[in-house]
Parts: structure tokens; C-alpha cells; sequence
């Protein structure tokens, strides 16, 4: 009996030391959800599906305040890939050095300067290769439709924008491309 009584406590003992870390956890704090670009971040690191998705959430337009938006400067954007940043970069420094406007001025995801209403209401994956997807986006941004097709590209762990196609057709990397041919850059 006393051999009983002592392996009930034993197991007593290790049922609660084994349940303590689930109760711990279950009465910690939940970490905050991931938002704005940190958001995209982690989602690009998932699949090209998730990228795209979390790339339309919410604009990125729409969240100012988001800390990691804060060192991302033109050029250098995780988001995009590094042939879209050379482009970006020189369409900002040719229009720094004229004194103007860069081509690139707006949000070219949610093709706006600012958004109200904006969702996400239709997208279609399209896996290209294991390195580059093609995903066919509708979008409403103050209250209109809109259509894009986006150009994916997996470069190291993350997939990025390597193309914004509009639904006339008008291609965001050739047209930063003419405007870095035009420039000699």
C-alpha cells in the first residue's frame, strides 16, 4: 500500500509538471498579430500565394505608421526584386536630379495614392517554375474595380514583385526600363 501511495504521488507529480508549461502558455500574453510590412514579410517567406494575399490585406499606402516602412527608401524595397529596385532607384534619382516628380509616385499595388474601401476580391495563382509565379488580381479601391496581373520571383528565402501589369497591359518593369534606357543608366 505504501509502495501505492507513493508511485500515485510520482505520478501525480509529473502529470502536473508536464501540464504547467501548456497552463503557462495558455495564460501568457498572445503576441500581436503581424501587420503592415512585417506582415508581407513573413508571408513572402511562406509562399508565392501568401506574398500575394498579404500584399492586398491592406494597402500598404494605408498603414503609414508602420515602423518597417519607415527604412525602406527607393531602390531598396524587400518587396520587389532587385532588377525592379535598380529601376525604381533610377527613376527616383533621374527625377531627384531634374528637380521633379519620379514616374513612380503612387502605390503600384493597389494602383492608388491613397485607399478607401480597398479588398481584395478575386485571385488566381499560376505557378510559373519553382522561382516565379504569375498571380491574376481584382481589387476594389474607392468603390471601383480594378485588375492586375503580378509577376512573382523568388529570390533567396522570400518571394518579391518582379512585375505589376495593369489590365490594359501596360507593364510597371518596362516602363521603368524605358525610363532608365532614356536616362543612360
Amino acid at each position: 500500500m505504501r509502495v501505492q501511495a507513493i508511485m500515485t504521488a510520482a505520478i501525480l507529480a509529473l502529470t502536473a509538471a508536464a501540464c504547467s508549461p501548456a497552463e503557462e502558455k495558455a495564460h501568457a500574453p498572445a503576441e500581436a498579430p503581424l501587420i503592415g510590412r512585417a506582415a508581407v514579410y513573413a508571408a513572402g517567406e511562406t509562399d508565392a500565394e501568401a506574398f500575394a494575399r498579404a500584399l492586398y490585406a491592406a494597402p500598404l499606402s494605408a498603414t503609414p505608421d508602420d515602423p518597417a516602412a519607415a527604412t525602406v527608401s527607393p531602390g531598396r524595397d524587400p518587396l520587389y526584386s532587385r532588377t525592379m529596385n535598380a529601376l525604381i532607384g533610377v527613376d527616383f534619382r533621374e527625377a531627384q536630379s531634374r528637380d521633379e516628380v519620379p514616374y513612380l509616385n503612387y502605390d503600384p499595388v493597389c494602383a492608388c495614392q491613397d485607399a478607401d474601401g480597398f479588398a481584395l476580391t478575386a485571385l488566381k495563382m499560376t505557378p510559373d517554375s519553382d522561382k516565379a509565379a504569375t498571380a491574376e488580381v481584382t481589387f476594389t479601391n474607392h468603390g471601383q474595380t480594378h485588375q492586375q496581373t503580378l509577376k512573382l520571383a523568388k529570390e533567396g528565402p522570400m518571394w518579391r514583385i518582379a512585375d505589376i501589369i495593369d489590365a490594359k497591359g501596360k507593364s510597371l518593369h518596362d516602363t521603368l526600363m524605358a525610363i532608365a534606357e532614356k536616362s543612360g543608366a
